[in-house]
């Protein structure tokens, strides 16, 4: 499905360059334990670019509901996990930090998504 490979090609674009700036322009400015919130941030955006692009290449190989879970679930973890460490780190806004466990429920929906793809899918 293309909307995955995009939105997978999205995330690893901010990742690292959210990541970059974050090593080169926030060492200093920023207090350290928000700044380990940003870094931390891209370090899961990134691993789950990759998780998205993986569900494209399974999406025009398998047909079913299961890749647009996982995609889905992977998309909302980036959005809450990712966002919610972004936000907090970023501005100090500490109100937002309750949604990033919710996003990184929905990584390991996704991840369970996959899963059980693996051990459904007949071997071909």
């Amino acid at each position: 499905m293309r909307s995955w490979l995009a939105i997978g090609a999205i995330n690893g674009l901010l990742g690292v360059a959210i990541g970059a700036f974050a090593a080169h322009g926030l060492e200093g400015v920023l207090p350290d334990d928000r700044l380990e919130w940003v870094e931390t941030a891209a370090r899961y955006q990134l691993v789950h670019a990759l998780a998205l692009l993986v569900c494209a290449m399974l999406a025009d190989r398998y047909k079913g509901r299961i890749v647009t879970v996982a995609g889905a679930a992977f998309t909302a973890g980036t959005l809450l996990f990712c966002g919610g460490l972004y936000v907090a780190g970023l501005t100090g806004w500490r109100a937002v930090i309750p949604v990033v466990p919710v996003g990184g429920a929905c990584f390991l929906a996704g991840w369970a998504a996959l899963l059980w793809m693996a051990l459904r899918r007949p071997s071909a």
